[in-house]
């Protein structure tokens, strides 16, 4: 029978060592009593020990913080007084950072095994960084260029001229054309870059196919979800800005521009020609139009269906997207009319 396991089962996650209560203050950014306590892992407050590390990010979850057994918690100073006696307070005004940044000390990434396996096909023209890790049975094409402290996971697929930038990960069957990826940049398993966007004419005899000639640039520090798509543009680049994260299962078509740090959620489709600004936030199953233009900061609710532009800093929701307030004052409406046809007037 299967059982719970703590956080970091360590079959799958490497653990770094023990650490003091000063070194993980300082992991987090955070200040704390002078105290001596080694810390040896990270844990969430309803499971971790007095040897563990926990953090509360979300007032909801008060109540397991004064239950919680951790040793130390990262935590806001305005929770100072809700830590019971029995544990330490970090006090970090960003405590969400500052758990990212402890959890990383405790669980590194693994080191990066230069090299190119036996069973991958690396083009002759192709230039790989002796610093880089190809895996088994990747395809690496004519002229493609890999950067340093690369790492290509097994069965990649990575097409004729892609240059990609220092530092990037490509997991398993991924596959990438027609593009220019930055610096840092992670694709997770299966994502498709650069294939051709849906563009057809239409005539008599059916469909007619267009060629699409354009690329996928994609910034530094870019993240992109599993099974998630970005077209390569049609007679201009599709491009992802820096910074910006994309979660799994997303459509983004041909010729669209994303600003930096964008954060685009699951399952949303972004038509052709679309540019959104910086900063942007787009809701799980949100879909846009093409040929619009989404200013900066906007942000777009979930399942919201946006069929015009929209300025910087608007907020959206409901199909067809709509500002908060409308949206809202026709909800109030419909639950009026509903009251009035089941009540008596």
């Amino acid at each position: 029978m299967l059982k719970e396991h703590a956080t970091g089962d360590e079959r799958f996650y490497a653990r770094g060592g023990s650490y003091s209560l000063a070194q993980v203050a300082l992991a987090a950014g955070g200040t704390a009593v002078e105290a001596d306590l080694m810390l040896t892992g990270v844990a969430p407050l309803q499971a971790a020990g007095p040897a563990e590390v926990s953090f509360l990010g979300n007032r909801r979850y008060t109540s397991a913080l004064e239950r919680t057994r951790a040793g130390a918690v990262i935590i806001h100073p305005d929770m100072i007084k809700r830590v019971p006696s029995s544990a330490i307070a970090i006090v970090a005004a960003a405590t969400y950072e500052g758990w990212a940044r402890v959890a990383m000390l405790f669980h590194a990434p693994p080191p990066l095994s230069p090299g190119i396996h036996s069973t991958a096909s690396v083009a002759s023209s192709a230039k790989v960084h002796s610093t880089a890790s190809v895996g088994p049975f990747a395809c690496i094409e004519d002229r493609v260029c890999i950067g340093p402290h690369c790492q290509i996971g097994p069965h990649v697929s990575i097409s004729s001229g892609v240059v990609i930038g220092a530092g990037t990960r490509l997991d398993a069957h991924v596959s990438v054309s027609h593009a220019l990826l930055g610096a840092r940049v992670h694709l997770h398993p299966g994502v498709r870059i650069g294939q051709e966007g849906f563009s057809f004419a239409r005539t008599e005899s059916g469909f007619l196919t267009i060629p699409q000639l354009g690329r996928v640039l994609i910034g530094d520090d870019v993240e992109i979800g599993a099974n998630s798509t970005v077209d390569r543009g049609s007679v201009q680049d599709t491009i992802i800005g820096a910074g910006t994260r994309i979660d799994n299962l997303v459509q983004i078509g041909h010729n669209v521009q994303l600003g930096k740090c964008c954060v685009i959620v699951a399952q949303v489709g972004i038509s052709g020609s679309t540019v959104l600004g910086d900063f942007v936030q787009v809701g799980g199953q949100a879909a846009m139009a093409g040929h619009l233009h989404i200013g900066d900061r906007a942000q777009i609710g979930a399942q919201a269906g946006v069929i015009s532009d929209a300025p910087p800093g608007a907020i959206l929701l409901g199909s067809p997207a709509q500002s908060r307030h409308q949206f809202f004052r026709q909800v109030a409406i419909l639950k009026r009319l509903g009251l009035r046809r089941v009540l008596p007037i």
